[in-house]
């Protein structure tokens, strides 16, 4: 194996020899230094050495990168290793994954908790309801969109609780940051504030769980703490609900609005108990006339059926098909949250502060002046069953829900002086007193 003394010139003078694919050259003065060159005219130093009675080589680099000396300088450094026995090879990967390593902990220093949340939302979003990852969206949102409601004036979105802590790197993100954010949210806007705070206990638990987050995070979680919590303060128990002797002056509120749709969407909430987004995403398909069933979206199950009883019926069907949404709106979707329709009807109808949850919990509250099961109660508002016999043990078909659905359908139309019958080809609604 001839060597020559490698320099510049005749580095770049070194061809492959014909008919081979590849050849090498060694150099003289540094042992184990070579330099390969291809047919296609490649060039690059390597090392060669024996290491237990095995050959082993190592790319050293590109001759177009690597001086003849900074070769040289390598290939000694690998045969020093070699001399003590180290594979100069598993020595350079080490050093690679500690470049790596040390390149991944500058770049996770540089992520934002922004940068987390959406990894987090889309990792999570298969696993969640439609509602749940919405309500992650909304509490992060940037706010500045220039619209007529919900604005309390401004004219634009109001930015989401959470967004104010989008922009700041994870790692700086402590306890006593979540602890001013929380004392900041509650002066202004608690109960929103409540849940983006348990939307972020939750999401920094998943951000220590995962190997690129984990090691820039404080040990402990940093929304999980007593200060913060008590900041925040306790939800107060919601009392707005409609009265029996309230129900006439409300019906007949509710049925002078000018748009049938909304006045549908407020009674279908009364009378199903279902949660007012579940009922702003009923579309026709989920109407079902023959068995008189209606599904609900239900955000706990996944989906519910509940009876079509007669009066919702006869409303429902009343409702102009402009799209996929029984409660549509002009725009080509389903209804925004009525709440200024609701507001509007409670003060012809002298009602102070009812809500579109109000009506959710005035509906279980009337069901007590009946003798209805409060498990047929909960099933039909999407509850969860709170007891071993209800949960395990009680099966309800339609039919049978029917039965006490309608009796507490009619009840409630009896004390709002609503009469209906029920014609030959179905229930038509007759007059609202």
């Amino acid at each position: 194996m001839a060597k020559v003394n490698f320099t510049a010139d005749r580095v770049t003078g070194f061809q492959c020899e014909p008919g081979k694919q590849q050849f090498i050259f060694w150099d003289a003065k540094t042992p184990g230094l070579g330099l390969r060159v291809t047919a296609a005219g490649a060039k690059s130093y390597i090392f060669e050495a024996r290491l237990y009675s095995k050959t082993i080589r190592v790319t050293i680099g590109d001759a177009r990168t690597w001086t003849v000396s900074k070769a040289q300088t390598e290939a000694t450094k690998y045969k020093v290793l070699v001399d003590q026995g180290i594979d100069p090879r598993s020595e350079r990967a080490s050093l690679r994954a500690k470049a790596e390593a040390e390149e991944s902990r500058i770049c996770s220093q540089a992520l934002t908790v922004g940068d987390a949340w959406a990894a987090y939302l889309k990792a999570r979003k298969s696993k969640w309801g439609e509602r749940h990852y919405l309500d992650h969206i909304a509490k992060a949102k940037a706010g500045g969109v220039l619209c007529k409601r919900g604005t309390r004036g401004r004219g634009v979105t109001i930015a989401g609780p959470l967004y104010s802590l989008m922009s700041i790197k994870l790692c700086d993100l402590n306890a006593d940051t979540v602890e001013e954010w929380a004392a900041k949210e509650a002066e202004t806007r608690p109960t929103a504030a409540r849940l983006a705070w348990r939307l972020l206990k939750v999401f920094l638990a998943w951000c220590a769980e995962q190997k690129e987050y984990a090691s820039i995070l404080p040990a402990a979680n940093p929304a999980k703490t007593k200060k913060s919590r008590e900041a925040l303060g306790k939800a107060r128990t919601k009392t707005d609900v409609l009265q029996r002797t309230q129900l006439a002056a409300w019906f007949d509120a509710v049925n002078k609005l000018n748009n049938p749709v909304v006045a549908a969407c407020l009674q279908t909430i009364l009378l199903t108990g279902a949660r007012p987004g579940e009922v702003l995403e009923i579309r026709w398909e989920d109407v079902n006339t023959k068995w008189k069933g209606l599904t609900i979206r239900d955000k706990v199950e996944g989906t519910r059926e509940i009876p079509l009883t007669p009066y919702m019926a006869s409303v429902i069907a009343a409702l102009p098909r402009r799209n996929e949404w029984v409660f549509s709106s002009a725009k080509g979707s389903h209804l925004t949250s009525p709440n200024y329709q609701l507001t509007g009807v409670c003060k012809v109808a002298g009602i102070e502060g009812l809500t579109l949850h109000g009506l959710r919990r005035s509906f279980k509250s009337l069901t007590e002046w009946l003798d209805i099961p409060a498990g047929v109660v909960a099933q039909i508002m999407g509850h969860k069953p709170s007891a071993t016999a209800e949960k395990h043990y009680t099966i309800r078909p339609l039919d049978l829900l029917r039965l006490h659905h309608e009796k507490i359908e009619a009840w409630i139309l009896e004390q709002a002086k609503v009469n209906f019958l029920k014609a030959p080809d179905g229930l038509r609604l007759l007059a609202a007193v």
